[in-house]
């Protein structure tokens, strides 16, 4: 960690993080990759205990916005998924066994100040891929949590939002 930089954690604040793959290379342009990347992101979130908000998968990076996990720290939560999904990924997809690295080692954290900033990041996240021209709306891009927000869709990850916690409601006598 660079010097002079801290972490907070255990604030009980939502996290906005991104982190990228190794050199920024495009290594999440494969629907095989990007599905092994959600499954082991869903691994993560009930292992660590994680509440997802919202998540992209952009070609090259990915940003999430989560709590801090009920078990472990977010750096611990962090390393898992990154691990779990580059094993994965590696595996089903033969060109990859040869990289150096999937993900680089650091990641970006932003803690969450105000349902403000809650809101204006979670639109940058489901906007990301319209910014940068991979789609033309955000519910055209596979690879998000806006879709669930919409419509209530599965989104391959469970995010904590109205919809879900409508259907825990309902589930509970």
């Amino acid at each position: 960690m660079p010097f002079g930089l801290k972490r907070l954690q255990a604030t009980g604040l939502t996290h906005f993080v991104t982190f990228t793959c190794y050199r920024r290379l495009r290594l999440l342009s494969s629907p095989m990759i990007c599905e092994a990347v959600l499954a082991s992101l869903e691994n993560m979130r009930k292992r660590y205990e994680v509440r997802v908000y919202g998540f992209v998968l952009m070609p090259e990076h990915v940003h999430l916005l989560l709590s801090e996990p009920g078990r472990g720290t977010l750096a611990e939560a962090l390393q898992s998924l990154k691990s779990a999904s580059a094993r994965v990924s590696r595996r089903l997809h033969p060109p990859l066994r040869n990289t150096v690295r999937f993900w680089q080692k650091r990641y970006y954290d932003r803690y969450m100040r105000d349902h403000e900033d809650f809101v204006e990041k979670l639109r940058y996240i489901h906007r990301n891929p319209v910014t940068r021209q991979l789609c033309q709306r955000p519910e055209d891009w596979p690879w998000s949590s806006f879709l669930h927000y919409a419509t209530g869709s599965d989104v391959g990850v469970e995010i904590e939002s109205e919809w879900t916690a409508r259907q825990r409601s309902q589930q509970t006598p």
